[in-house]
């Protein structure tokens, strides 16, 4: 008997991901990878997958999908809306972050995330997908990864590996941290801004605006003056890294961000606060907090360890 979900509907920006595709930017290929870490892992333990297992991240609208074959346990992570409807098209509300048996003929229905912005999908046993140097990344913008580095699409068939691990529902209790305010470092280029500026962007609040995406985050406040040059050599650029270009309006850099950049970044987003900046909405306001190495290390040791504790 075959076993897959049909795409009824595909949502917003439904992907394949998993926790990236390293050691390639020198080629000009960036990691990409899953937006939240947390929530991504949340979705492979709950149904006994290894924590590094691809799975399908969706955004603001998930997908809705018909499952065809034999029943399987699955799991949607983050604060999400969803519905699972049997073959009667009766409705249940499902409850994330729990995991639950689907059979043949059953919907799962994604409406929306909750006051955050990604959620994930994941199977026992794990999506059938075709690894790319080591990844099922799904990298839209270079149609790297797998359904040929699209999103989804309407009538796709999205197929799944057979698992003879029993596997109990499991519940994770989790929700996201509602603190606005955003670690970060000072950036290469810090001491190109003004000591007002540098005073401003680590006081005052900036917005996060709809020009966001897997690859940037666009952020209106007030203009950081750019005292050096507002173009530098293109260099290597991280995730995370907040770039100050000619309007003095700053911007974000996320998992899909190019490899190479020229703008001046003024710091970067520690990664233990990633996951929290991703899931904020358009319309939110966030302030920065500049920490130094010693505090991020200490952060980073404790957002490893609630991974693992998970």
């Amino acid at each position: 008997m075959s076993n897959y979900f049909k795409v009824l509907r595909p949502g917003i920006n439904s992907t394949f991901q998993d926790l990236g595709r390293f050691h390639l930017q020198h080629l000009g290929i960036v990691a990409s990878g899953c937006m939240d870490r947390l929530s991504f892992s949340i979705s492979n333990k709950l149904v006994g997958n290894k924590i590094s297992e691809g799975a399908l991240e969706f955004a603001y609208q998930g997908p809705l999908l018909e499952f065809v074959g034999e029943s399987k346990m699955i799991a949607v992570s983050g604060k999400v809306n969803f519905n699972i409807i049997d073959k009667n098209e009766e409705k249940k509300k499902g409850t994330p972050n729990q995991s639950f048996k689907i059979s043949d003929g059953e919907k799962i229905d994604i409406l929306s995330t909750i006051d955050s912005v990604y959620g994930y999908i994941s199977i026992s046993g794990g999506f059938k997908l075709n690894e790319f140097k080591g990844s099922v990344s799904t990298l839209i913008k270079a149609k790297i990864g797998p359904n040929k580095g699209e999103k989804l699409h309407i009538d796709d068939k999205i197929f799944f590996n057979k698992s003879n691990l029993l596997v109990k529902e499991k519940f994770i209790q989790f929700d996201f941290d509602k603190d606005n305010t955003i670690r970060a470092m000072k950036g290469l280029q810090f001491d190109y801004f003004s000591n007002k500026s540098k005073e401003d962007f680590f006081s005052n609040e900036f917005e996060i605006t709809r020009l966001t995406d897997r690859m940037g985050m666009r952020l209106e406040g007030g203009k950081i003056e750019n005292q050096v040059s507002k173009n530098i050599k293109s260099e290597g650029i991280t995730k995370g890294s907040i770039q100050v270009p000619g309007d003095g309006k700053p911007i974000i850099l996320l998992s899909d961000h190019p490899t190479i950049g020229g703008y001046p970044k003024i710091a970067n987003i520690i990664t233990a606060d990633y996951d929290k900046l991703v899931q904020k909405k358009p319309g939110t306001k966030i302030k920065f907090k500049l920490v130094d190495l010693l505090v991020a290390e200490e952060a980073f040791n404790q957002y490893i360890q609630k991974i693992k504790n998970i």
